[in-house]
C-alpha cells in the first residue's frame, strides 16, 4: 500500500498595519500571482493563508481567493452581533469570504489588555461561527526548550477547554517577536512536538495544525524539517520575494549545512 500523501505546509502571513490600503492590495496581487505559477502551490504542497487589515479583507478576497489563497482577520469579537461598538462579528467574517481569524497575538494581550478569559472567548466566536481560529500561544519570557514546552502546552490547555473543533496552533514565543532572528531550531521543534502530541490525543480537535511565527523568514523551514507544519510569516513576508523562497524550500528542501569543524 502506497504511503500516505504528507500534508500540505501551511503557510500564514499577517501584515498587521503596516501597510495602507492600496499598498495592501498591490501586495495581494503579487501574490495572487506568486501563488498562480508555483509548483508548491499548484501542487498542493503548500496552502496560504493571509489576513489583512480589516477594510482590505472584502477586495484582498476578489484577488487572492480565485488562486487558492486563504483569508482571515486579525481579530474576532467575542460576541456575533449587538451593540459592541468598533467590533467585527464571526458572522460577518463568515460572510465576507473570511476562514481564519487570528486571536492571542501578544500585541492583543500587551497593549489591549486581552488576558486568557477574552482569547478563549473569542477562539470560541471563531470556532461557532466555522472559522479556523489561528491562535497564538507562546511564553512570554525566553526559557529552555523543555519549560518553554510545558508553558506552552498548558496554554493552549487552558485556552481550548471545553471547545472543539480544528484549530491552528501558532507557537509564537512572546520574546521572539520582532527579534533581530528566531528562536533556535531545537527550542521550536522541542515546543512543536509536543503541541503536537498533546493535540494528537485530542480527537476533538482532530484536523489541528501548529505552526512557528516569530521572526520567521526564508530558511527556517528547512531547519526544522518537518517539526512545525508550517510558518506564521510577518514582516519578512512584505517582500513577496521572500514568500517565494519559503514556498521553494517547500518544493525542493536545501541541503542542511555542513557541519563547522
Amino acid at each position: 500500500m502506497p504511503a500516505p500523501a504528507p500534508s500540505p505546509v501551511l503557510l500564514g502571513v499577517s501584515l498587521k498595519m503596516y501597510f495602507g490600503h492600496h499598498q495592501t492590495l498591490n501586495w495581494a496581487r503579487r501574490i495572487a500571482a506568486l501563488a498562480e505559477r508555483h509548483p508548491a502551490v499548484t501542487s498542493g504542497a503548500a496552502r496560504l493563508f493571509v489576513l489583512p487589515a480589516f477594510p482590505a479583507l472584502v477586495p484582498a478576497t476578489g484577488i487572492l481567493a480565485p488562486y487558492g489563497v486563504a483569508l482571515g482577520a486579525q481579530d474576532i469579537a467575542t460576541e456575533d452581533s449587538g451593540p459592541y461598538t468598533g467590533e467585527v462579528g464571526g458572522p460577518v467574517l463568515r460572510e465576507i469570504g473570511c476562514r481564519y481569524a487570528e486571536v492571542g497575538h501578544a500585541e492583543r494581550r500587551r497593549l489591549y489588555g486581552e488576558g486568557d478569559t477574552v482569547v478563549a472567548a473569542k477562539t470560541a466566536a471563531a470556532l461557532r461561527n466555522g472559522l479556523t481560529p489561528v491562535l497564538c500561544v507562546g511564553e512570554r519570557d525566553e526559557a529552555g526548550p523543555a519549560d518553554a514546552a510545558a508553558r506552552t502546552v498548558a496554554e493552549a490547555e487552558r485556552l481550548l477547554h471545553g471547545l472543539d473543533g480544528a484549530v491552528v496552533l501558532a507557537y509564537e514565543p512572546q520574546w521572539a517577536i520582532g527579534a533581530p532572528e528566531p528562536a533556535s531550531a531545537e527550542h521550536i521543534a522541542t515546543v512543536c512536538t509536543a503541541l503536537r502530541d498533546w493535540l494528537d490525543r485530542r480527537p476533538r480537535h482532530a484536523g489541528s495544525t501548529v505552526i512557528y511565527g516569530g521572526s520567521a523568514g526564508p530558511g527556517l523551514l528547512t531547519r526544522l524539517a518537518g517539526t512545525a507544519e508550517g510558518l506564521f510569516l510577518g514582516r519578512f513576508a512584505h517582500d513577496p520575494a521572500n514568500v517565494e523562497a519559503v514556498l521553494d524550500e517547500i518544493r525542493s528542501p536545501a541541503p542542511a549545512p555542513a557541519a563547522v569543524a
